[in-house]
Parts: C-alpha cells; sequence; structure tokens
C-alpha cells in the first residue's frame, strides 16, 4: 500500500506530537542529565570521514543535480518528477542521529528547487511501513515539498534494488517523468526508469 503524504499537516500538530514523543512535555528533572552533543565536523563515526567531508562531498554532487535540474525544467511538455532516497540522502539519518533527523541542506534545496520549477517530489525507501507517518512528520518538519512516500510495504521481502525501481516504474505508471533520482546506495539507483541519477557518498557502503 502506498500511502500519499499528509502535505497538510499543521505544524502544530506536527510539533506537538515530536514534542511529546520526545518527552519535553514531562516536568525536567532537579538536575539535568549530561546530553551527548552532536557529532563535531572533525569527529568520525564508525570509522567513516568527518561530517564535514561527507558533508561537502554531498555540496558538490547536489550542485551537478542543481545545474542539471535548470537545464531541464521548468519543462510543460511533461509532468517532471524527481526522486529521492531518504536516509543518508535526504536525512541527516547517520551522522545526526535522533527521533527526528535533521535535512541534508544541499538536498533540501534540490527539493525545493524541483518543486518551484513544477517537479513533483517524491521518496523512495526501504523504510518499513510502520514507520510511514513518523517518516512523513520527519518530512515535514524540517521543509521538504513532498508528493508521496513509497515505503517498503507489509510483508514485502524484496531485494532494495528491486522494491525501489518498482516504486518508480508505479510512479511512471501515474504519467510522472522522473528527470533525475538521487540516492547514497547503489539500490536506490539501480533499475534504471529515470533519466538521470546522482550518487551520493556511502564510503564503499560504510554509510548505509
Amino acid at each position: 500500500m502506498k500511502i500519499r503524504a499528509r502535505a497538510g499537516l499543521t505544524a502544530a500538530v506536527a510539533t506537538a506530537t515530536v514534542t511529546a514523543a520526545l518527552g519535553l512535555l514531562a516536568p525536567a528533572p532537579a538536575v539535568a542529565a549530561p546530553v551527548a552533543a552532536a557529532p563535531a565536523a572533525t569527529t568520525s563515526l564508525r570509522g567513516l570521514p568527518p561530517y564535514s567531508t561527507w558533508v561537502a562531498d554531498v555540496t558538490a554532487v547536489a550542485g551537478q543535480a542543481s545545474s542539471y535540474l535548470d537545464s531541464v525544467l521548468p519543462n510543460s511538455a511533461i509532468r517532471p518528477a524527481i526522486v529521492l532516497d531518504i536516509d543518508n540522502t535526504a536525512l541527516q539519518t547517520t551522522y545526526r542521529p535522533g527521533l527526528t533527523s535533521p535535512a541534508t541542506g544541499p538536498i533540501l534545496d534540490v527539493a525545493r528547487q524541483a518543486a518551484a520549477d513544477g517537479a513533483k517530489v517524491f521518496f523512495v525507501t526501504a523504510r518499513p511501513e510502520i514507520l510511514l507517518w513518523q517518516t512523513e512528520i520527519n518530512l515535514d518538519l524540517v521543509g521538504y515539498p513532498v508528493e508521496r512516500i513509497y515505503p517498503r510495504p507489509w510483508f514485502n521481502t524484496q531485494p532494495d534494488a528491486e522494491l525501489k525501481t518498482d516504486a518508480r516504474k508505479a510512479i511512471e505508471a501515474q504519467g510522472y517523468r522522473i528527470v533525475a533520482n538521487i540516492g547514497n546506495s547503489p539500490s536506490d539507483l539501480a533499475g534504471g526508469h529515470a533519466d538521470r541519477t546522482f550518487k551520493l557518498p556511502d564510503y564503499d557502503g560504510a554509510l548505509i
């Protein structure tokens, strides 16, 4: 089952939901426990490059995607769409972990650029469908234009590459032309059904 993202979620509902989930509505303890700081720009995680290196690498690819979209959009002859992976593509899942993840800034800029030029923004992910509502809220809170999210359906055991290819086929079946597909894993981009792909770093599979 593929569920349309609720673009109409109000900020009040989303904020209250996330606040409650974080436990911020409970009384504060007399002595606050130390809070772990986000990874510093020079810190590596699990052998990954420093955060600053990842941001620079993502920014370089996002710049290529932005220039390409400038050359093909707007285009009134087609129903354009772009497809984004979520983890370590649209959201900073590994370098900035938490209940909600911040947007990957350069990719958010590309998504907004595409939407401003008439393209619909779809998200194709191997996240299970049980996380769909949480994912919708996260993407909405950080400012992504969301046409629809395609998660892994209940009881689906397809390999990631097949799952994501089928999702892009389903997008095309609605009359859209996918002008760009952006992801950090080979499985995000394999299988075709996009005019052009943009590969973000995965550092030989270490950043999944």
